[in-house]
């Protein structure tokens, strides 16, 4: 079975960031237990990126595929233009509760990307709707990654992903991002060139500027680079104070993974939109939101349909996508969830500094549930072969990591047993030092 499913794989199935032509065969998965995944042949492996972020709970989860089932029994789809349901209504009032402020507005889509998409577009029509035209520009961090639909594409165009789509994004204005680690000396500097950059822009351009987008705290795919909490403040006080909206893409910071339930909670600031996807169902479906403040909703209402939010998908509001995610949300109370990626943040920092004398490790840092660092002495960029060796290696011991080129990076789900961390920490501490042999 194993060998025609691999056959039938390379026949048929064309992989996400993923060169076939030089890619090993995937490992074949069957089943899923806690923090665990369980291959075809047997083999166990300790899921250390919460099969890429979005895995809060631990694998098959019991309490969510009931939930998932019963109400695949009473209602599975129904479009929602002109229809509703109660967990979509439940859903948008968890949400709007949990979230800061007047963020009170939910949108329903399908994935990040989606999400960013409809932020992007909102704030676009909000300023058409409210008679402005001059604003077609929109501001972002240089390495953030928000997605891969075109919008988000162009706003994320800095991360470096997108080389071959240069003549079909829009442009964007870019201001540094001050990432910091632990130790890092430069912070100061780097953080008043970030603020010396958005001044420039407001002066000249925030007239023109539709909107802002960045990811709160924790830039993910472009190298889980970190930022600090009063920072963030400072810089989304500027921009708010300019009239431009902030929209926060907590895709990944969202559901606990900064060590508060939301990065904007940690930092302490209301944007004006929110984009979450990923967690909020734990993985078992797709399912993302859009959340804005109350007052830009209203510049969509009147008695033309030309000020309506012309958008929508198939699978908007899936009832199983949201029953889903309303049982995570239970599951994040119930378990004390914080309380784990508080016990989880602290081993982070306990084993980064144990690795600390390896001399092909810098730039160590953590940030509630995620830890990263980076690897030196080999090739750089997100397909380094340093990165590649390591994730083989590690493998091998039972161990699922997936590096962003040369950063090393670790964010389990909350469930994950200490002694099962520790056991990753001591892998990285006898794999790391034979990667240059």
């Amino acid at each position: 079975m194993k060998n025609d499913t691999l056959t039938l794989d390379r026949r048929h199935i064309w992989h996400p960031f993923t060169q076939g032509q030089t890619a090993p065969d995937p490992v074949v998965m069957t089943r899923g237990q806690g923090a665990h995944l369980i291959a075809e042949d047997g083999s166990r492996y300790l899921d250390l990126i919460s099969s890429w972020w979005v895995n809060i709970h631990g694998h098959a989860r019991g309490e969510i595929a009931t939930a998932i089932s019963d109400q695949a029994h009473r209602l599975e789809q129904v479009a929602f233009a002109g229809f509703t349901h109660r967990p979509g209504v439940d859903l948008a009032c968890r949400l709007a509760g949990l979230l800061p402020g007047d963020l009170d507005r939910v949108f329903f889509s399908d994935n990040g990307s989606t999400a960013v998409e409809i932020a992007l577009k909102i704030a676009w029509q909000y300023w058409r709707n409210q008679g402005d035209a001059r604003r077609c520009l929109f501001a972002a961090f240089g390495g953030g990654y928000h997605g891969d639909t075109l919008g988000a594409m162009s706003v994320g165009f800095s991360s470096g992903f997108y080389a071959p789509f240069a003549d079909m994004v829009r442009e964007t204005a870019f201001v540094p991002f001050a990432d910091t680690w632990l130790g890092d000396n430069a912070i100061d500097d780097k953080e008043a060139a970030t603020l010396s950059a958005v001044e420039t822009l407001l002066s000249e351009k925030a007239d023109h500027l539709v909107a802002v987008i960045l990811e709160p705290l924790i830039q993910a795919a472009g190298g889980m680079r970190m930022g600090r909490p009063d920072f963030l403040r400072d810089i989304v006080a500027r921009f708010q104070a300019a009239g431009v909206i902030v929209i926060f893409d907590e895709v990944m910071t969202g559901f606990g993974r900064t060590g508060a339930l939301f990065a904007c909670h940690k930092a302490k600031v209301i944007p004006d939109i929110v984009c979450v996807a990923k967690s909020l169902t734990a993985g078992f479906l797709p399912l993302a939101a859009t959340v804005c403040r109350e007052d830009i909703h209203q510049s969509f209402l009147s008695n033309s349909f030309d000020t309506a939010f012309a958008h929508g998908h198939s699978f908007t509001a899936n009832p199983l996508g949201c029953a889903a995610a309303l049982a995570s949300l239970d599951l994040f109370e119930k378990e004390h969830c914080l309380e784990k990626i508080a016990r989880i943040e602290q081993i982070h920092h306990q084993r980064l500094a144990d690795l600390s004398a390896c001399p092909t490790i810098t730039h160590r840092r953590v940030m509630g549930s995620v830890a990263a660092f980076d690897l030196h002495g080999g090739d750089q960029g997100y397909g380094a072969e340093i990165g590649r060796r390591l994730s083989e290696r590690m493998r091998k011991r039972g161990f699922i990591l997936r590096p962003l080129g040369e950063v090393v990076y670790l964010m389990p789900p909350y469930c994950i047993d200490e002694h099962d961390l520790h056991s990753a920490y001591d892998g990285l501490a006898a794999t790391v030092p034979t990667l240059l042999d």
